[in-house]
C-alpha cells in the first residue's frame, strides 16, 4: 500500500520509517527541502518538495493511489486544509491530522476528520501519571460524553466476576491488562491479582463509577 505524509519533522520522519519498515511505499511532502535530512540515506520512499495542500504536489506524491494520508506539519490550518483536500478532492478514506489546539481538534472530529490533539494528549498522559486514582481518561469520544480510563480497583474485588463489578458500578470493563498483555473479558472472567482494569463510562458518572471500583464489594 502507498502512504502520503505531509510534514517531515520528527513525527513525520518517524512515521515514514515505521510505515516503510512494514513493507509499504511512502511519499513525504515538505515545503523545506532541508527537512528531508531527517529521513536519512536509507529511506527508499519519495521526497516531494512543495505545499502539502497543493493538488499538484499531492499528485506528485501519489495521492491518487494512496491508501492513507497523514498531515503532521507544525501548522494546524495547513494540516486541516491538507486533510480535507486528501479526503474531499482525492477520496482518500484514511486521513488523520495533527492538531495543537484541542478546541479545533474537537470541531474537526465532529466534521469527520480524525485528529490527534498533540497538546491535549500529552497533558492527559502527564496528568494520568501525576494525579491519584487515574482520574485523567485514556480516551474521550469527540462529544465529550464517554471516557475510557484506567481505574484502580480495591483488592476486595479480586476473585469476583467482571460482570458483577459492571453491574454494581454502572461502568463497562473494556479490557484488562494481565501479565502485560491485553485481555477482552467475557461474562465469566474473574478479576485476578495484578490485573489493570480499563473501564468505559459516561463522563458525568466518572466520579461515582471510580468510587465504587475503589470500594470493597461488601461496602457498596
Amino acid at each position: 500500500m502507498h502512504f502520503v505524509i505531509m510534514g517531515c519533522g520528527r513525527v513525520g520522519s518517524t512515521l515514514a520509517h515505521s510505515i516503510e519498515a512494514q513493507g509499504h511505499t511512502v511519499a513525504v511532502v515538505d515545503r523545506a527541502a532541508e527537512a528531508f535530512r531527517r529521513l536519512g540515506a536509507g529511506f527508499q520512499g519519495s521526497r516531494v518538495t512543495g505545499i502539502g495542500f497543493d493538488r499538484d504536489t499531492l499528485r506528485e506524491a501519489g495521492i491518487e493511489t494512496a491508501h492513507a494520508f497523514a498531515a503532521v506539519s507544525s501548522g494546524d490550518n495547513s494540516n486541516i486544509l491538507a486533510a480535507r483536500v486528501a479526503r474531499e478532492t482525492f477520496g482518500v478514506d484514511h486521513v488523520v491530522a495533527r492538531i495543537y489546539d484541542p478546541g479545533r481538534a474537537e470541531v474537526y472530529q465532529r466534521l469527520g476528520i480524525p485528529t490527534v490533539a498533540t497538546v491535549r494528549w500529552t497533558a492527559d498522559q502527564m496528568l494520568r501519571r501525576l494525579l491519584p486514582h487515574g482520574s485523567e481518561p485514556e480516551w474521550r469520544d469527540p462529544s465529550g460524553t464517554m471516557r475510557l480510563a484506567e481505574v484502580p480497583v480495591d483488592p476486595g474485588w479480586i476473585g469476583e466476576r467482571i460482570a458483577k463489578i459492571e453491574e454494581t458500578s454502572g461502568g463497562r470493563v473494556a479490557f484488562l491488562t494481565r501479565f502485560g498483555e491485553g485481555l477482552l473479558p467475557t461474562h465469566d472472567t474473574v478479576l485476578q491479582d495484578g490485573d489493570v482494569v480499563h473501564a468505559v463510562m459516561r463522563d458525568e458518572d466518572a466520579d461515582s463509577v471510580e468510587a465504587i471500583f475503589r470500594t470493597r464489594p461488601e461496602e457498596t
